[in-house]
């Protein structure tokens, strides 16, 4: 086989070498050949270690630690200093796993996802404010709203011309007067939400109080998704003449929405026949009318259990934990 490689390397054509050598060509073809080493070339204008340490050096000194190679490059040459081109830099730093930040930045501990369940009225309330357009460009109504989570029902619903923290309390005490203390009140990181009276007035009812995450809204989904539907409703105008006008429309709107509105998320139930312990029976007589309608027409339904969306669910959650970890549900994190 030596002596077939050989004759090739030459220039003779490789049908010719393998009679020569008494191979068929194919084999001889297929045999494997150890590959020719190659000499490495090493570029003439690669740095050496001295001067990659030098360049390391100086991005890393404290008058340079804080800007980007580019920086670095323009100011070095300003003062008639060529360090490496601004690419070599980045290479550098890439080879020394500094690309990244090279500062010592704050790190901020990991906030605790609120996770609260409410297994029937009166446990968890969530609350917010939203801004209502008013007649003029730039001016805004501050609309007080909390929401019982389980049944969705709008237990305080206030509109006010400033947003202020006696005002929430005001509208928490009247809520809790009507509806009885829940057992945790759950809100933002607003002003009004972190206020020192808010809390103090939570605290001497001995009312767990529970904050979202920063910047994080769906930690608070009950009240951001009724500000939608509020804000969506066709009713809803483009602006109010006036505070008595916002305060008339809230006023007519929570009413409608806690008595006559089908929510999904409670069996298409109205909020205060799930508040007040009406749902049950409503799911009983819906049963009898599905049932008779399956009677005098079966070939219509597919099954004999009634529509999953009628269902009420056992609990509400906000930032319901995975499956592992429902063994134990609790009211606060």
């Amino acid at each position: 086989m030596t002596t077939y490689l050989e004759l090739t390397r030459r220039g003779i054509p490789t049908r010719l070498a393998a009679v020569l050598v008494g191979l068929p060509r194919a084999t001889a073809t297929r045999a494997p050949r150890t590959p020719t080493p190659r000499s490495v070339l090493v570029p003439a204008n690669k740095l050496g270690d001295l001067e990659r340490a030098r360049i390391l050096a100086v991005v890393n000194s404290a008058r340079f630690v804080d800007l980007p190679p580019i920086q670095i490059y323009a100011q070095l040459l300003d003062e008639g200093v060529y360090l490496a081109s601004i690419s070599t830099i980045y290479r550098v730093l890439a080879e020394n796993q500094q690309v990244k930040e090279r500062r010592r930045l704050a790190r901020h501990p990991a906030r605790a996802i609120p996770e609260l369940v409410a297994t029937g009225p009166g446990q968890v309330y969530t609350w917010d404010i939203t801004k209502l357009p008013g007649p003029i460009k730039g001016k805004y109504y501050d609309c007080y709203v909390m929401i019982d989570i389980f049944s969705r029902y709008i237990v305080g619903a206030k509109v006010h011309p400033a947003e202020s923290a006696v005002l929430a309390a005001e509208m928490m005490t009247e809520a809790f007067g009507i509806h009885g203390t829940p057992q945790v009140v759950h809100a933002d990181r607003g002003t009004s939400m972190t206020s020192k009276t808010v809390a103090v007035l939570l605290s001497d009812l001995e009312v767990t109080r529970s904050h979202s995450r920063p910047r994080v809204s769906n930690d608070n989904p009950f009240s951001e998704a009724w500000f939608k539907t509020l804000k969506f409703a066709p009713v809803f105008p483009e602006n109010f003449s006036s505070l008595g006008d916002a305060r008339r429309f809230m006023d007519a709107f929570v009413e409608g929405y806690n008595h006559t509105h089908r929510h999904t998320g409670i069996g298409l139930n109205t909020p205060a026949d799930v508040h007040y312990g009406l749902a049950a029976g409503k799911a009983l007589e819906r049963s009898k009318t599905l049932a008779g309608a399956r009677a005098r027409n079966p070939e219509r339904f597919n099954t004999d259990a009634d529509p999953k969306i009628l269902a009420t669910p056992d609990a509400a959650w906000i930032n319901k934990p995975t499956e592992a970890q429902e063994s134990e549900p609790k009211l606060a994190a």
